[in-house]
């Protein structure tokens, strides 16, 4: 993976956990709405798994946020998510 598109990849995942924290919920909860494991989903926030686009899609409706403030994730979603 290119060193842009990692970053990018990491900072659509801080945008997911900075919108989960937003909205109070936890790991366990959003793994449990996906029907995966906590491990597997705080994957996801880490930037470790890579999504399909359905999977993007469903973190989005559950978290009620426009797919699109996920691809539009810049640095200072990182910067948030690190605190």
């Amino acid at each position: 993976m290119g060193k842009v598109q990692n970053y990018r990849v990491k900072a659509i995942a801080a945008a997911i956990k900075n919108k989960r924290i937003y909205r109070n919920y936890t790991q366990e909860y959003l793994a449990l709405k996906l029907h995966i494991s906590q491990n597997a989903y705080s994957k996801i926030e880490l930037g470790y798994t890579k999504i399909t686009l359905e999977r993007l899609f469903e973190i989005a409706d559950i978290l009620e946020f426009d797919v699109v403030e996920f691809l539009n994730a810049d640095k200072s979603e990182l910067i948030v998510a690190t605190k």
